[in-house]
């Protein structure tokens, strides 16, 4: 029924848009108004119709109509309004369309027994009424919209389903339970017709469709070898000898139902965020866990998840981070962690050894603005906003030794913005774990590195003979993908990556190529400035032997660079990064990699400017740019544990004998004698193969041969 009702009304909207499009024309063009269509049947709450033509001084005007007496029809149009049960909206859809929309303003809910409440239905056919809509210019109607209603009510249960399951009786007495189908505690379940909660209203929705079988509460009738099936009439011969005598209560429909009980629903919540239990202060801290104050609270500070940045995030014990986040400000802040008081940066945090340590502030006042404010929106003639004591950056160091924390030492950055609209402020939030006066840096492996981690680099600091960590860095575009604006990612262990930047050139610096290819240089050496490389994932910076000499490849200088006045040579404008890794050790079964050699080269270019395809801008103005790439790549290579022996001047020479290049391999003939078997141990193939050797052996001895042989030397020696 509903899929035959939306069919009918989708084509009833394709007539109407098909029979609109020629009355709009029609009406444009006399200026008339028209109701399209001009009668409708409205069987739900909700009916529209579309007014066309000039409507600029039109007044609608609703009323209830009856049939006349004398003409059979209904009234003529009237102009005046007339109380109904309808509410009446009109929508302007085009210079020469209204849209007409009629609503009830009513329950349609069906009235229940001695029910004194006058909002329901007090039968079936709830609405059965016809309406008139007039389109009226002052007193006299120049349109009608005739609607008939005939509106049924909704039938809604008498009571509410619950959480509760059905109750089945036990099987013992009553196997298939009063009633299987109904599933629903205290609702009508639809084509249920045994439910007891179905009303007689609903049953006649569905009474010619109900569950046939045990599930729909019919009892299956008994199979036709029953015994009390058949009558002495019609049975065939064989009936009175191999009918199956058994008791009803045996029903093969027995196993599909359980013994039923009440089962009451737990509550409990349903996609909500489950909630959280208090946070358990640890006794000593240890890498990744989350620092404490002395009320049993995280210290949380600024920081990024996925993305976003969070103003509360807590702080998680020798863990490194540095995040900038950007807000919009249309007037000045008022709360946290804009707008902060030294009471609440001065709090006491547990030290992770029974104690706790008070947070040390230092203020600052910045003097240059522009590296927070990246963007500033002016609006003539707007009052200018001045927010004083901003908090613009808040740097923790963490002092540590051990599992706890000896000292915490805080800078606020503060300063004064002016802005008159509104201004994306950039504010920073870092923390540094130090121990003594080394930065506890995360390490990449124990003790090989692993992969997805940074690789490790240093340079050597000559003050205390120790390395200095940093890391490998690849281009990392961002924004507009220029290298002034352009971020650096570290290089991840055993992942190879691609990357690069856009450099605007003009041909005024193609004039001078020197100072370009300095310039160019400058942006490459930035990625990779260090010398040492960490052989391990977790390096000693005292340690020499832990670290590896990084090979720069020289470029030959001996090539002469000829340079015109568009076009320069010898541009450093890839750099390749090539890794050499060995697996050197099983550590609980999962090998241990380590660097052993890493190697930087240099690819040179030529860049001139191309004037081609009508873009001639370029060599015309010598200030017009255009976009040249520099781009950084890395590559891992893994060295072979063991290579195998060397092949033999006879496997080079000879490839048809050599085993992993031919389908036929001659030596694998003798198997399993030879090793070239590999389909069970050496040791079994060789014992069955000598034992199939000492049966050859005798039974050649015992067969026919050797017999005639010492039957002859028998005859010989008589």
């Amino acid at each position: 029924m509903a899929n035959t009702v939306h069919i009918l009304l989708t084509l009833s909207t394709s007539r109407l848009v098909i029979c609109v499009l020629p009355f709009f024309i029609l009406v444009h063009a006399q200026n008339l108004l028209v109701f399209q269509p001009s009668f409708l049947t409205a069987t739900g709450p909700t009916v529209s119709a579309l007014l066309l033509g000039d409507t600029t001084d039109i007044s609608l005007h609703l009323r209830t109509v009856s049939p006349s007496n004398t003409t059979g029809g209904f009234d003529s149009p009237s102009c005046v309004a007339e109380a109904t049960q309808w509410v009446l909206t009109v929508e302007q859809v085009g210079k020469t369309a209204v849209r007409v929309q009629l609503r009830l303003n009513r329950s349609l809910r069906l009235c229940g027994k001695n029910e004194t409440d006058t909002n329901c239905c007090s039968k079936p056919l709830c609405v059965l009424e016809a309406l008139q809509v007039s389109a009226c210019v002052g007193s006299t109607p120049h349109a009608s919209l005739l609607i008939q209603a005939e509106i049924h009510a909704v039938l809604v249960p008498a009571n509410t389903g619950s959480d509760n399951k059905t109750v089945i009786p036990n099987q013992v007495y009553q196997p298939l339970g009063s009633c299987p189908c109904d599933l629903t505690f205290r609702a009508c379940d639809v084509r249920c017709c045994c439910d007891k909660d179905c009303s007689i209203e609903e049953l006649k929705l569905f009474v010619s469709h109900c569950l046939p079988g045990p599930f729909g509460g019919q009892v299956s009738p008994a199979p036709h070898y029953q015994c009390s099936v058949q009558s002495s009439e019609n049975s065939p011969d064989w009936f009175p000898f191999l009918c199956v005598n058994s008791p009803p209560e045996n029903n093969p429909y027995l196993g599909l139902f359980y013994q039923g009980d009440t089962i009451t629903a737990k509550p409990g919540p349903s996609f909500q965020t489950p909630p959280l239990s208090a946070p358990v202060s640890p006794n000593v801290y240890i890498q990744g866990s989350p620092i404490f104050t002395l009320n049993d609270k995280y210290l949380t500070i600024p920081q990024t998840v996925l993305g976003q940045c969070v103003n509360s995030a807590p702080v998680a014990f020798l863990k490194n981070f540095k995040v900038l986040c950007v807000t919009l400000l249309r007037s000045c802040p008022t709360g946290s962690p804009l707008k902060t008081l030294p009471a609440d940066l001065r709090i006491n945090v547990k030290n992770g050894q029974g104690g706790n340590v008070i947070v040390d502030l230092t203020d600052e006042v910045a003097v240059d603005m522009k590296q927070f404010m990246s963007r500033e929106g002016a609006v003539a003639f707007s009052e200018r906003l001045v927010c004083e004591h901003v908090t613009l950056a808040l740097d923790y160091k963490f002092y540590w030794r051990g599992n706890g924390i000896s000292s915490i030492k805080l800078t606020r950055t503060v300063g004064t913005i002016s802005f008159n609209d509104n201004v994306a402020l950039t504010t920073r939030y870092s923390a540094v774990f130090l121990n003594g006066e080394f930065v506890g840096e995360a390490n990449s492996g124990n003790p090989g590195y692993q992969v997805g981690r940074p690789v490790i680099a240093g340079s050597m600091d000559n003050d205390t003979s120790s390395i200095q960590r940093t890391s490998v860095n690849l281009w990392k575009p961002v924004f507009d993908g220029l290298c002034f604006t352009a971020e650096k990612k570290p290089v991840l262990f055993g992942e190879n990556s691609t990357s690069g930047c856009l450099l605007p050139v003009s041909q005024q610096n193609l004039s001078q190529c020197n100072s370009l290819r300095e310039r160019v240089t400058s942006l490459q050496a930035s990625l990779l400035a260090a010398t040492y490389v960490a052989r391990s994932g977790n390096p000693d910076p005292l340690t020499i032997s832990d670290w590896v000499n990084i090979s720069f490849v020289t470029l030959d200088s001996s090539t002469t660079m000829e340079d015109t006045t568009t076009s320069c040579y010898g541009i450093l404008s890839h750099q390749h990064i090539h890794v050499w890794t060995l697996i050197t050790g099983m550590v609980d079964g999962v090998p241990q990699k380590e660097i052993r050699a890493l190697k930087v080269s240099y690819s040179l270019s030529t860049w001139a400017l191309d004037c081609g395809g009508g873009n001639v801008a370029p060599c015309v103005d010598p200030l017009e740019t255009q976009l040249f790439s520099i781009t950084s790549s890395v590559t891992f290579t893994d060295i072979p544990v063991n290579t195998g022996p060397p092949k033999t001047r006879f496997q080079i020479n000879f490839t048809e004998y050599d085993c992993n290049r031919n389908d036929v391999c001659w030596p694998e003939l003798l198997f399993p004698v030879t090793k070239y078997y590999t389909g069970e141990p050496y040791s079994q193939s060789l014992a069955k193969g000598l034992i199939l050797v000492f049966f050859f052996v005798t039974a050649s001895i015992l067969g026919t041969p050797w017999r005639q042989i010492r039957q002859a030397w028998h005859n010989a020696a008589l």
